[in-house]
């Protein structure tokens, strides 16, 4: 596993966008285009937070029915399991139930959890209590909003989940904005904002030449081709878009 990123490293990564992001990722090749970001039913609860970018401590919850195990006591293995994670830190809940039933987030898990360490969650199920967690600044991705926690449990934590499309494994770094989530490859990770900002600079080569007065489609073609010979590409050779559409 690659070494932590330095709190200046999470910084950089945090200054780009989602799309920024997986643009330069996709220069690596080390991933299919279409796979390492949630999908569009994972929104963000408090757009106006900005960027969420830490490790993911992984949970599966289900509240339809009661835990068979009984439960009801303080899930303090949970809790510790979640303390001792790396920072900064983002809880990633899997939700069990078909539909979100029960909403495992709401004031008392945005307190208990910043209390932790971490910084939000992204869920495939609900949150409520919006006003509670807005004053608590604690970031929310998820794919609904609810009224009732139900009979929310814990089922297990550690382990991988499944986010929508999204697979996400205790430790992956996670980077989530009003776009939307994506899981950042840590190997290169401190390499991605240069990537980021090569691509900016092509893309901004053709903006500029579609806002200008001598505009043509024949000039446009010249700089879009001129930009795709100088993409970056250490893995892969894509364009703009990969080859489409920036």
């Amino acid at each position: 596993m690659s070494a932590a990123l330095t709190r200046d490293e999470l910084a950089a990564l945090a200054r780009l966008s989602t799309p920024a992001l997986s643009n330069a990722i996709e220069t690596f090749g080390g991933r299919p285009n279409n796979q390492g970001f949630a999908g569009p039913e994972i929104r963000p609860i408090f757009p106006e937070f900005g960027t969420l970018v830490g490790y993911a401590c992984t949970l599966r919850v289900a509240a339809d029915r009661p835990d068979a195990a009984g439960g009801g006591g303080a899930p303090l293995a949970y809790w510790e399991y979640v303390a001792r994670s790396p920072g900064p830190k983002v809880v990633v809940v899997q939700d069990l139930d078909p539909e979100p039933v029960g909403a495992f987030w709401g004031e008392v898990n945005s307190n208990v959890h910043k209390a932790l360490g971490c910084l939000g969650t992204v869920t495939r199920g609900g949150v409520r209590d919006l006003d509670e967690m807005r004053q608590n600044g604690f970031h929310a991705f998820a794919s609904a909003v609810l009224v009732s926690h139900a009979y929310v449990h814990v089922v297990d934590f550690g382990v991988p989940v499944q986010i929508g499309r999204l697979h996400v494994r205790p430790g992956d770094l996670i980077h989530a904005d009003r776009h939307g989530v994506l899981v950042v490859p840590t190997e290169i990770a401190r390499d991605l904002p240069r990537a980021a900002a090569e691509i900016e600079r092509l893309e901004r080569e053709i903006i500029d030449c579609c806002r200008a007065a001598d505009f043509t489609p024949g000039r446009l073609a010249e700089v879009w081709n001129r930009a795709v010979g100088r993409w970056p590409h250490r893995g892969t050779r894509p364009g703009p878009g990969s080859a489409e559409v920036p």
